[in-house]
């Protein structure tokens, strides 16, 4: 069954303060568990994300290397920290500052993943609106190659590295 399409809209629903997100999925992202404020947070029920992808809460603002850059990371076992702006259900979109890990069988094997997301500082996000949008620009015509130089050079430039960043901006 297609999911039908949602417009996005300009509304924001910002967290609450000592909010966290929480949920968990198999090892190809399909959603195993969400917590009351995803479901808060996103709009939808339970059943509406339980078995879902957890790309359901995609915002198309977000730069596709992001998502890449995170695969990358928790399917290497590492872990990955990142400011995501979502769309919940009705077109609404929140930012969140995103912590994922990876959940291991008894002979440590990848068996899912763990995202824990809270607010993220309002630097972080006045900050990343316009990379993002810009990273999102170049992926219409180089494709995600264009973005990640993009923000590969940003960070040559700022002599920083991506995890020196992320903890910047949320610590501002």
């Amino acid at each position: 069954m297609k999911r039908e399409k949602i417009i996005p809209t300009n509304n924001e629903i910002k967290m609450k303060e000592g909010d966290f997100i929480v949920s968990k999925t198999d090892a190809k992202g399909i959603i195993t568990y969400c917590n009351e404020i995803f479901m808060e947070m996103a709009s939808y029920n339970e059943d509406e994300l339980l078995g879902k992808n957890h790309n359901i809460i995609r915002h198309p603002d977000m730069p596709r290397v992001a998502f890449k850059l995170a695969w990358d990371l928790i399917s290497s076992g590492k872990e990955f920290f990142g400011f995501v702006k979502n769309m919940t259900k009705k077109g609404d979109y929140y930012w969140v500052f995103a912590n994922i890990t990876a959940d291991y069988d008894e002979n440590h094997k990848i068996i899912g993943y763990t995202s824990v997301r809270r607010k993220p500082s309002q630097n972080a996000v006045d900050t990343l609106i316009p990379m993002y949008k810009q990273m999102c620009e170049l992926e219409k015509s180089g494709g995600m190659e264009a973005s990640g130089k993009f923000l590969f050079d940003f960070l040559d430039d700022n002599k920083t590295t991506y995890d020196e960043l992320v903890v910047a901006l949320q610590g501002s």
